[in-house]
């Protein structure tokens, strides 16, 4: 008898014991899972929660952290900071204006131009995905003003190709995408620079004219219209001076000259 006491009591302590473990599981589970959608957004219990102000649950938006100074624009993909440290965007290639072991390429100053204007003389933030620094010693980041992505913005205008850096690829489908809407649009130095990277000649004789891009077309029916670099018709355009159409080099000097702008 005192044997089969023995026995109950240890099957009631194993019972107990193991009902105990169920529970606790049970709890953690719940727990971490409330964590989770509080942190991402979601429901529990019934219970709704929100993701904190801020929070981009396909990381997208810009970064937290400190914001950095732009001191110097270097090139289209390559800027400085306050201090000294260079910084060369993810993902992305402009067309070369400093190696001197390179030609300017086409594009290459109105991709630096596109560059200092974004970013020069602004705080921006500074995303790493894997690498540190390149083999030249600078930082390979992502750069945000706000919540917009430099290094997207510059793709998507066409004034720089994607251009993958394995292993810094986390963003690269956004970047083709954004290169894909350049192209089909002809954006930047799609509407004007050649397979290789040479610059067009339609493109290099009004460079060589004193920089006056803006092309004065005359249509079939007379009209005078003018269409700027980017636009739909910008890189079909051949400008024959004989029959009238010129070279402008403002919008403003096209207007006075009674040309209208083209609408697409």
């Amino acid at each position: 008898m005192k044997s089969k006491g023995y026995l109950a009591f240890i099957s009631t302590l194993l019972i107990v014991f193991g009902a105990t473990i169920l529970v606790s599981s049970s709890l953690s589970r719940q727990t971490t899972e409330e964590i989770v959608k509080k942190e991402i957004g979601g429901q529990v219990g019934g219970q709704t929660f929100n993701p904190p102000s801020g929070t981009d649950v396909d990381g997208l938006s810009s970064p937290k952290g400190d914001e950095v100074l732009v001191t110097k624009v270097v090139d289209g993909d390559t800027v400085e900071l306050e201090g000294g440290q260079k910084v060369r965007y993810i993902g992305i290639d402009t067309p070369e204006t400093v190696d001197p072991r390179k030609s300017v390429q086409c594009f290459g100053k109105e991709a630096t131009a596109k560059n200092r204007s974004l970013v020069e003389g602004k705080k921006v933030k500074l995303e790493k995905d894997i690498s540190e620094t390149d083999k030249y010693g600078r930082l390979l980041r992502y750069i945000w003003v706000g919540d917009t992505l430099m290094n997207e913005i510059l793709v998507k205008e066409g004034f720089a190709h994607s251009s993958p850096y394995p292993p810094d690829v986390k963003l690269q489908d956004r970047f083709n995408k954004a290169e894909k809407f350049a192209r089909e649009n002809n954006k930047g130095l799609w509407g004007v620079c050649d397979a290789v990277g040479v610059t067009n000649p339609t493109y290099q004789t009004q460079s060589q004219s004193g920089q006056c891009l803006i092309k004065g077309n005359i249509s079939s029916s007379g009209e005078k219209i003018y269409h700027l670099l980017g636009q739909k018709y910008y890189d079909k355009i051949v400008i024959d001076e004989s029959k009238g159409e010129r070279w402008f080099c403002s919008e403003q000097e096209a207007l006075d000259s009674r040309w209208r702008k083209s609408k697409t």
